[in-house]
């Protein structure tokens, strides 16, 4: 049986309490302030209301992983002991950035961790790790399957002391946000090298670099994702410092999959909260609501449909547990089979559990008056964000045949 640390209990009761207090109550104000905004992708005032709380009550980068924890103002959490404060963000969707926890910047983050030299961590991670600025982390673009990361054709080159990029990228996440400052962008600086593997390299791009335009803002499912959004991206003679580059040349691969294992899990562990959500938010309204003389929660069908949903979130849920258990035993390169198969089954099996709650709400439920239409979007996006299910499940095959036939 699988049991969370004294100290992942302690987070998992207090984060719990913070949002009975603080993130339930202001769900209303939250969309009021965003709908009121002239901008709709600047900093919401109860925004920064809330971080103050959730950083004095020390909820703050619980991301961080022991092996990263001198980043940290803890001794950091293991990936088994955050999936459950994740999942717990998760029930609403705006939340994570409360607790600076909110993708993409934990992902930038630990990429400045791991690959940041002192100079960009003390440009850069520290007001990250302090939620003062936003980054966004650039990779897709618009005329290329970038499923296949190799086919990015964004240039890097270097010229002199500097490198200039040409290029588009899209649905870049936390662009538009008033308080981005920073891009972490791939690129190819060698597209004749022979190992596809080496071709692309990571640089840093500040926000407002000339040349850096942004098209226009995207939408999943008619949703902007505002305030953090998603853009489209113009690249046209960018030049930055050659000391903006990361890691070094041809290392852009290398950097990408090392950020892209913890984030998918945690995409997985959010989802799991909101269907939990999703499932509670269903069960009340099938005592409250009468079809044909009995109350909802009487039929068959209904009955049918929470059972199913109940049993598919516990087998999310301990699929996303072993997969974290594996990640702290032996890496997320360890565990590639695992989070292929956390990435492959969480996202879909949300996406229908929270369908099966929304038809339990009637029309309702594709409202913005539950969060569960903006739920959905989430759960069918993360179906294409950190690679699409037939990237995921075509490496997972090739693994798992190659497991037992050798």
């Amino acid at each position: 049986m699988f049991e969370f640390s004294d100290t992942s209990r302690h987070y998992q009761a207090q984060l719990a309490t913070f949002m009975d207090e603080h993130i339930y109550p202001n769900e209303t104000a939250y969309h009021q302030q965003l709908a009121q905004a002239a901008n709709r992708f600047a900093a919401l005032p109860l925004m920064d209301e809330l971080k103050a709380k959730a950083k004095a009550a020390g909820l703050w980068n619980l991301f961080i992983p022991p092996s990263l924890a001198e980043f940290a103002d803890h001794d950091g959490l293991s990936n088994f002991d955050y999936a459950p404060l994740a999942e717990l963000m998760g029930r609403v969707l705006w939340s994570p950035e409360v607790f600076n926890c909110n993708a993409p910047d934990t992902g930038n983050m630990e990429v400045f961790m791991k690959y940041g030299n002192a100079e960009q961590q003390a440009q850069w991670l520290k007001p990250l790790l302090a939620g003062e600025i936003r980054s966004s982390y650039a990779m897709t673009e618009p005329q290329v399957a970038s499923s296949d990361a190799t086919n990015i054709e964004l240039r890097i080159e270097r010229d002199g002391d500097d490198y200039v990029l040409n290029g588009r990228k899209w649905f870049i996440t936390g662009a538009l946000y008033e308080r981005c400052t920073i891009f972490i962008v791939m690129g190819k600086s060698d597209p004749d090298n022979p190992n596809r593997h080496l071709q692309q390299t990571q640089i840093l791009v500040p926000k407002g670099t000339p040349g850096l335009e942004v098209i226009r803002p995207l939408t999943t499912l008619g949703y902007d994702d505002a305030p953090i959004g998603h853009a489209e991206l113009r690249f046209d003679n960018v030049r930055v410092p050659a000391a903006n580059l990361l890691l070094g040349e041809g290392r852009g691969f290398e950097i990408a999959q090392g950020r892209l294992g913890p984030g998918r899990i945690h995409h997985c562990m959010r989802l799991i909260g909101a269907a939990q959500r999703s499932l509670e938010l269903a069960c009340t309204r099938a005592t409250q609501r009468t079809t044909f003389g009995r109350e909802l929660s009487q039929h068959q069908s209904v009955r049918e449909d929470i059972a199913k949903s109940f049993a598919e979130i516990e087998m999310a849920r301990l699929l996303v547990l072993k997969t974290c258990k594996r990640m702290d035993e032996v890496g997320a390169k360890g565990a590639m089979d695992l989070i292929a198969a956390s990435k492959i089954s969480v996202p879909i099996m949300v996406q229908t559990i929270i369908d099966r709650c929304m038809q339990i709400h009637g029309a309702g439920g594709l409202t913005e008056d539950y969060c569960m239409a903006e739920a959905f979007n989430y759960a069918r996006w993360c179906r294409q964000a950190d690679g699409p299910d037939q990237v995921h499940q075509m490496a997972l095959g090739k693994q798992v045949i190659r497991a037992y036939t050798e």
